[in-house]
């Protein structure tokens, strides 16, 4: 990206952005919007009005700037005077003048309702609700191109960033034998405790020490610390969610449905992810996946930043490179190069201006449905289930996520994992069984969700075959 050449671009006109959703990611975009030349924050939406107030303010906004409006009048009436919209129905926002809309919901559902929208109405859209991007993304890319719009990724979100990543590589002639994010929280031990912690959880590991160093088989190790570690998750679909975006991007493929998600540390990446022929843990090159990053509480985190294994043909120069700290294997045949950031709406600014400035994408130019996000029942789930996601991470008691090839709508395929949100099972399901379309509810109210998926099907899938 040429960053003084956007610069130039964003001291002549300003970009005007409505962010829907204020949650983690929409404050973190609000706060910064005001320190950015060319940025300007027309409006913000969200269910909760007290707390988006509450975060304009903290980002310098005074109490007479904002304007909580109820109808596209009063929106339109708030805009022409200068202050920022706040509201909580999108839709009223959709004709009004304005460039950019940030959808950060999180919510499959209202993400579709926002994107279609947003599209309709002339907007450059932002897809930061990855949930909706992993089940309709191509149709919307396509429906946003076929407009004359921008539909993106974000700068300051894992996939976006892989995908420059992986891009940049390819562009200066390296081999990405994988594509891949540190999981979203490090495993984190503490030699003096026996303690391995990862966010909430903890397991007491006194046998852990023997493990902490690779050892001749690293292999070997890596599977021992799984196995050791098992009370803590080591996958989530939040993670199966962000690399089915990078993979329907870049053509990337999947070497394992729920990926191998070693417990790593940051100077192992490049012995285990790659193909075996290089001494790693891959059948194949040309992957995504995922480490579940492993350091002591003093070392450097890639903060669930992104990383790309590369091949090392040049040996010199490789050997070289390793003298100077980069992260070479141990044979010499691999190494990883990593871009351990991920800074939320903080970051994103890039995105917005080059969406609105120069009509270009943070992501590629075309997009395709290569991988689903599916979901399989751990345990026994009985008729009635209601399939209600919860927290950040949108997990379903007793359904893990993997990916899989997309399929047409029909009574064996799998779902979409996001499509399943607030569903109830019409039968009894046994774990280690998809969860298909004959064994949930399907809407019993209309679902833009789901209509979009059966466009996408019909438009890229069906007509593939």
């Amino acid at each position: 990206m040429h960053y003084e050449e956007l610069l130039q671009h964003a001291a002549t006109r300003q970009v005007q952005i409505a962010v829907i959703g204020a949650g983690d990611y929409g404050r973190s975009l609000i706060f910064q919007a005001q320190r950015v030349p060319g940025l300007s924050l027309v409006a913000v939406c969200d269910r909760e009005l007290e707390n988006t107030v509450a975060a304009l303010q903290t980002a310098g906004f005074a109490a007479d700037q904002i304007a909580i409006c109820g109808s596209p009048s009063a929106a339109q009436s708030a805009l022409e005077h200068g202050k920022v919209i706040v509201c909580d129905d999108a839709l009223l926002l959709m004709p009004l003048p304005f460039d950019v809309v940030v959808e950060s919901t999180g919510v499959p559902e209202a993400a579709a309702v926002h994107a279609e929208a947003a599209i309709a109405n002339g907007k450059h859209l932002v897809m930061v609700s990855k949930e909706a991007d992993s089940v309709i993304g191509p149709l919307l890319h396509a429906r946003a191109a076929a407009a004359g719009l921008v539909y993106t990724p974000v700068d300051g979100d894992q996939p976006s960033l892989l995908i420059q990543l992986v891009l940049w590589a390819r562009l200066i002639g390296l081999e990405v034998l994988c594509a891949g994010k540190a999981s979203e929280y490090d495993f984190v031990y503490d030699s003096q405790q026996n303690l391995v912690t990862c966010l909430t959880h903890q397991a007491s590991v006194p046998a852990f020490k023997r493990l902490w160093d690779s050892g001749d088989d690293i292999a070997a190790t890596a599977a021992a610390r799984s196995k050791l570690l098992s009370s803590i998750p080591q996958h989530t679909v939040a993670d199966l969610t962000e690399m089915g975006i990078v993979a329907n991007a870049l053509g990337l493929a999947v070497d394992v449905p729920a990926f191998h998600a070693p417990i790593a540390r940051t100077s192992e990446i490049a012995d285990l992810l790659v193909p075996t022929d290089r001494g790693g843990i891959l059948g194949q090159s040309g992957v995504v996946d995922v480490v579940n990053l492993l350091r002591r509480p003093d070392e450097f985190s890639l903060a669930g930043g992104v990383f790309i294994t590369v091949a090392c043909e040049d040996t010199r120069s490789w050997e070289m490179l390793r003298g100077k700290g980069h992260l070479v294997s141990r044979n010499g045949q691999a190494a990883t190069i990593a871009h351990p950031i991920h800074l939320l709406g903080i970051q994103s600014a890039s995105t917005l201006l080059l969406a609105a400035l120069q009509g270009r994408s943070s992501g590629t130019r075309e997009v395709q449905q290569h991988f689903d996000v599916a979901g399989r029942a751990q345990t026994a789930l009985a008729a009635g289930t209601c399939l209600q996601p919860h927290s950040a991470h949108h997990i379903i008691d007793g359904v893990q996520g993997e990916l899989q090839p997309p399929a047409v709508r029909a009574p064996a395929a799998a779902v979409p994992f996001h499509m399943l949100s607030g569903h109830r099972l019409a039968v009894d399901v046994s774990p280690g069984e998809l969860i298909t379309y004959d064994k949930i509810v399907p809407p019993q109210q209309p679902s833009r969700l789901w209509t979009l998926r059966q466009e996408l099907e019909e438009r890229f899938l069906i007509a593939e075959c």
